[in-house]
């Protein structure tokens, strides 16, 4: 159950992923891998090229993406400045490109460092390509900071943008060039926005999809706990009641041997029957654990209509109890019917095992529309037990909280104790209808 409530997660995950490495692919080539739906075999071959040089960019480290522009802007500046020019250029540029090695760690203290450099080219009077510089890292800086990140590092851009066309605009052209490197700041600053932005959603997506994972796996914990306990309550009602009908039926055959051999082969004809009929509750409340058992479509669920066969059971172990149903019950559900017999077995196995000789129980049932009331009473005494908490009459024990439970799966309260007259009562009413079935 575990394993199935987790697929749905993993399988978020895996499109996470999926996006992240379109995502990343896009940001280095400008565009998602392209789909198989060009026509001619030479397009379709160059697009499985293109997904594979992607696939494999995408495998490469940072650092080496980094190091590319500085490289090249270091080779531009090798090859063709003059040997006179050389020094000042090659320090300006490495002053310019090699602080992007470092622009993923520390964003903002590398554009601080290039913004730097770029002032002192400005103060020597030096045109350099390296100035390119400057926009990566402002493309960094707005994809690794907040707002106010991006708009101190645009405006530092804007003012250097300012200063170089006032100094370097030639034949007074100061318009045109001031508004294409603007242009080109403030795509910079768009794109790093966009890629934090996306990075953002992505980490979003990822971590919904972990929550939702978490959250399955809970419920399927929460499903199997829940199981068991069902399971644990249903084998207590069975073991205790059918074990303490087989111990009476035992006491009253060992009583009877001497004087009625009928009656003491009669009684343990009953222990036989009811040892079969334990065997085959048990089986039926274990098999839906294993796939291959029958037994649970065999034999139907115990409802309202098998009550019959317990007060016959009980009448046949010492107890006499009288059944009254009323109303028909047709249309009650098969587990409020199962809830029902239930508390009937437990309310008059508590009875058999702690009322004394002679005691007679009452069952009374009465069915409506959307309620099924249930009254186990005796008028067998009831010794105090202060300071114990109640379970059967007066013993602690799992047999009047397990009633508590059943009788809150469908919306009612369960009351037992002592009644005013004498002797034992267990009183509850379930509620049929959508509101009242809390769980089945």
């Amino acid at each position: 159950m575990t394993e199935a409530a987790a697929e749905p997660g993993q399988a978020r995950r895996v499109r996470v992923r999926e996006l992240a490495r379109v995502s990343e692919w896009g940001r280095w080539a400008g565009s998602a891998p392209p789909s198989a739906g060009y026509a001619g075999p030479a397009s379709a071959r160059a697009a499985r090229l293109v997904t594979a040089a992607g696939r494999w960019s995408t495998r490469l480290p940072p650092v080496v993406w980094d190091s590319l522009l500085p490289a090249l802007l270091l080779l531009n500046v090798l090859t063709t400045r003059t040997p006179r020019e050389l020094p000042v250029a090659a320090a300006l540029t490495a002053a310019l490109a090699l602080p992007l090695l470092w622009r993923r760690r520390a964003p903002l203290t590398v554009f601080a460092a290039v913004a730097a450099a770029a002032f002192v080219q400005w103060l020597m009077d030096v045109q350099l390509p390296a100035d390119v510089a400057l926009l990566v890292a402002l493309y960094t800086a707005a994809a690794h900071s907040g707002r106010r990140g991006v708009l101190v590092a645009g405006a530092v851009v804007e003012a250097g943008v300012l200063l170089a066309c006032l100094r370097w605009a030639t034949d007074g052209a100061f318009l045109t060039p001031f508004a294409a490197v603007t242009a080109m700041a403030v795509a910079a600053a768009v794109l790093g926005v966009n890629a934090r932005t996306t990075r953002a959603y992505l980490a979003a997506l990822v971590e919904r999809a972990a929550r939702l994972e978490r959250e399955q796996e809970q419920q399927a914990r929460l499903a199997v706990a829940e199981e068991r306990t069902r399971i644990a309550r249903e084998m207590h009602d069975i073991v205790t009641h059918n074990l303490s009908v087989m111990v009476a039926l035992t006491d009253a055959a060992v009583y009877a041997q001497h004087r009625s051999p009928d009656r003491a082969t009669a009684a343990m004809l009953q222990i036989s029957e009811t040892g079969r009929q334990a065997l085959t509750d048990m089986r039926r409340s274990l098999g839906i654990l294993r796939t291959d058992e029958p037994d649970a479509e065999r034999h139907p669920l115990p409802g309202l209509a098998q009550l019959d066969a317990l007060a016959e059971q009980m009448c046949a172990t010492g107890l006499p109890t009288r059944l009254d149903l009323h109303g028909g019950h047709g249309h009650v559900p098969a587990t409020a019917q199962l809830t029902v017999y239930r508390l009937v077995q437990e309310a008059l196995t508590n009875t058999l095992k702690h009322a004394p000789a002679g005691t007679r129980a009452n069952v009374r049932i009465r069915c409506a529309a959307e309620t099924v009331t249930v009254d186990v009473t005796d008028n067998g005494p009831c010794p105090p037990a202060p300071g114990a908490a109640p379970s059967g009459r007066g013993i602690p024990g799992h047999g009047i909280p397990g009633m508590r439970e059943r009788a809150a799966a469908y919306g009612g309260t369960l009351r037992a104790g002592p009644l005013p007259g004498g002797g034992w009562g267990v009183h509850t009413r379930l509620l049929l209808g959508s509101s009242g079935a809390v769980s089945a």
